[in-house]
Formats: structure tokens, sequence, C-alpha cells
């Protein structure tokens, strides 16, 4: 009957979120309502789960992925986006864009969320597109392919840094095996995959035409790759010293320092002062940048809250034990399993977040009971997360209006290109499975 009552609740999920288009926030309350009476909880305790599960949830991410999203504001909106995207074609030459707008869209990636960045950085791939007279395909694919990989695999970003706590994964370790999976899936997803594209026509509409800033506008090219890249190296930094034989307090101290509120709010600070007040922007429009991407990032922040609360009700109903059981007597791979699982949550509700976080809390009793790496089950979730990008995704629809393409060519060319970005990523995941 739990099993039953678990299948139930994750059918009614994909029909209110899919068919009836209710808020995610409320489908997931609504659900794990209904769960809990399925699975037998007393009525006095259901409401003490669901509001346990938002806090337990929200409580270490709510700071981060607050701070993620003003600073991924900052790196847009001060320039540095851009300029990382001209040093890289630069440096890579005329005859390597797609490369160069594959490493830009990691790197402007890392800080800037997925919906965020895209809306931003299409403008900058048709300016690209009109100056080197390169097919848009060749162009924006690499690009998208490498926000795609940051959303998926790497935190801050809200599924990777809910996955992380819900696993029981360290931040900086799963952001190291994140960029060693996410490299080779770049290279074969973006640059490689796109030259297969060349012959679709496509091209903005007026309401798409690029604008840019100036040359005197734009911060220098060190300042932005050192801001845009700063979470990164204060969090691995930290988690490679980790391994070294440092005084009880030096190791406190290199703890705290690669803390990840610590890092994102020292991140946050240091691109206010080098991209904001030292280029003579004021405080107070900084301010209201990152007042905007919190309004941003305020629907995200209630489906992790969701997520929480039908997690909450599997492990207090004790559900999540008998979930472990079933699923590690399935003689597959963990790690398959779990891909499994995010990839027909995937195809079901369209969202990658809400792929991620539902199918966590179907999988994470297997970390437990199959001792897997919870860091890779970490990166193999969200690479299911990713696949088969079709019609009930948002950014199908904004990819295939932005780029003016139809619909067969948007199934050939995006919907390929993250089911590649999710094969790949398992196929990478368990390498290195095997390695570690």
């Amino acid at each position: 009957m739990t099993i039953l009552g678990v299948v139930f609740a994750v059918g009614l999920l994909i029909l209110l979120i899919a068919a009836l288009r209710v808020q995610p926030f409320v489908a997931f309350i609504v659900t794990a309502l209904v769960a809990a009476l399925l699975l037998g909880l007393p009525l006095e305790q259901i409401p003490k789960s669901i509001e346990r599960g938002i806090g337990d949830m929200l409580g270490p991410l709510s700071i981060v992925i607050c701070l993620g999203a003003m600073f991924g504001k900052l790196i847009a909106d001060s320039g540095a986006a851009q300029r990382i995207a001209e040093s890289l074609m630069h440096l890579f030459g005329p005859k390597r864009v797609p490369l160069a707008m594959a490493i830009t869209g990691f790197v402007v990636g890392i800080p800037l969320f997925y919906n965020v960045g895209f809306v931003l950085m299409v403008p900058l791939v048709f300016s690209v597109v009109y100056r080197s007279k390169l097919p848009a395909m060749l162009v924006g694919i690499p690009m998208l392919s490498g926000l795609s990989i940051a959303h998926g695999f790497l935190p801050p970003h809200p599924s990777p840094t809910a996955l992380v706590a819900q696993f029981g994964a360290d931040m900086g370790r799963t952001l190291l095996y994140g960029i060693v999976v996410s490299i080779p899936t770049l290279l074969i997803a973006g640059p490689l995959f796109a030259r297969s594209l060349k012959r679709i026509a496509s091209g903005p509409s007026e309401l798409f035409k690029p604008t840019t800033l100036s040359e005197a506008e734009l911060p220098g090219t060190f300042n932005s790759f050192a801001c845009a890249l700063l979470p990164v190296i204060l969090i691995g930094g930290a988690t490679a010293l980790a391994y070294v034989d440092f005084a009880p307090s030096s190791r406190t101290l290199i703890e705290f320092v690669g803390n990840p509120m610590i890092v994102m709010l020292a991140s946050l600070f240091v691109g206010s002062m080098t991209l904001g007040v030292a280029r003579g922007r004021k405080l107070a429009q900084l301010m209201e940048g990152y007042g905007h991407a919190i309004r941003d990032i305020a629907g995200i922040l209630l489906i992790i809250a969701g997520a929480g609360a039908l997690k909450q009700v599997f492990v207090d109903s004790g559900v999540n034990t008998e979930l472990g059981a079933l699923l590690g007597n399935i003689p597959i791979h963990p790690l398959i399993l779990g891909w499994l699982v995010a990839f027909a949550i995937r195809i079901a509700l369209g969202s990658a977040t809400v792929a991620g976080l539902t199918a966590a809390g179907i999988v994470a009793p297997l970390i437990q009971i199959t001792g897997v790496d919870p860091n890779l089950m970490v990166l193999a979730v969200g690479a299911g997360s990713l696949m088969c990008s079709h019609v009930n995704d948002s950014a199908f629809w904004m990819f295939k209006e932005y780029f003016q393409v139809s619909l067969r060519d948007t199934f050939r060319s995006w919907t390929m290109m993250e089911t590649l970005v999710g094969s790949l990523g398992l196929i990478f995941v368990l390498l290195l499975n095997a390695w570690l």
C-alpha cells in the first residue's frame, strides 16, 4: 500500500502541474497532504511534517540561492558576461567561435541562473552571429549547452544545491566532480553537435535584436573572469585544502571560508566593489538590481520548499526506507536508477528543477542502502533531469521563438542537445564512478 501511495502521489503531482497547470508550490503542498493521508500519518502530525520539510529544505539553501541570484545578476548587468564572451572569441579566433561560445556559456552559467542566463545571453549570441557571419545554430547551441550543463550539474544552481542537501553530499566535491563531468559533455553536446545543425536556417525576430554595451562600458577581462569564477575558486580551493594535514585551528578557518554561504557572500561583496562601485555604479542602483534578482528566484525557492514538504512526508511515514529497499533490489546500478527516475519525471513535468527535486525524494534512500557516492548521485539525477526537453518545457518554446525555427527543427536541435547533455552526463558520471 505504501508504494502504491507513492506512485499515486507522484502521479497526482504530474497531473496537477502538467495537465491542470497548478502553480508548482501549491501542487507540491497538495500532493504532500494527500500522500500523508494515504500513507497513514496521524492527522496531528501532518501539518508539522509539511512545515518541518519546508524549513529543513529552505534553511540551509535560501541564503546560498538568493546570494547566487544577486551575484549572477551583477555578472550580467555589469557587462562581465559580454566581456568574457568577447575575450574568449578573441583568444580562440574566428575559426573556433563555437568553442569560445561553449566556454562562455559554461563560465557565465556558473553564477547566472538558467532562465535569466537564457534571456540575457541569447541576444549576445545573435550579436556574435552578425559579426562572424556564422549560422545561428553553430553559435547558439554551444552557448546554450554550456548554460544547461552548469544549470543541471553545478552548485550554486538551485537543483544541484538542493540535491547536495538532500543526499548529504559535499558541495565542494560535487562542484569538482561536476566540472570533470561537464567538460567532455560540453565539448560533444556543444561545438561538435552544433556542426550537424549548420544548415538549419534561423534568425532573431525584431523583438530580439541584440543590444550590447560599448567597449568603454565593459569591465576589464581579468576582473570579469575573476569575479565570475570566484565562487568556484573559493569552494574548490577549500575542498582541495581539506586533504592537507593542517592544524585544527587552520582547518576550522578553511572550512569557514569554504562554506557556500560565506563563499557567495564574499563573491557578491567583491563583485559589487570591483564590477559596481569601482566602476561608478551607485550602491542604490546595485541594490535595486539585487531586488529584481530576488523576485526572479522567488518561484524557484517555493518549488524547493514544496519538494522539501513532500520529501519529509515520505520520511516521517517510513515509506522512504521501504522505497530504498525496493529500489535497492532492482538489478540496475543505483546511479542509472536515479537518472531514470529523474528522466521519467522530466518527460512528464518539463521542468528540470522540479524533476530533479521530485526524483531526490524517491531515490535518496538508495544512497544509504547501496553506499553509492552521494556526490555522483547529485550529478546522475541532474543529468536525468535535463533529458528530452519538449513541448511541456518553457525553455523549448523560448528557444523556438528566439531562433525563429520550426517545431521539427526545434526538436532536432534543442531537444537533441538537451538529450545529449543528459545522456553524456550519465556516461561520464559512470566512468568517474568506476575510476574512483
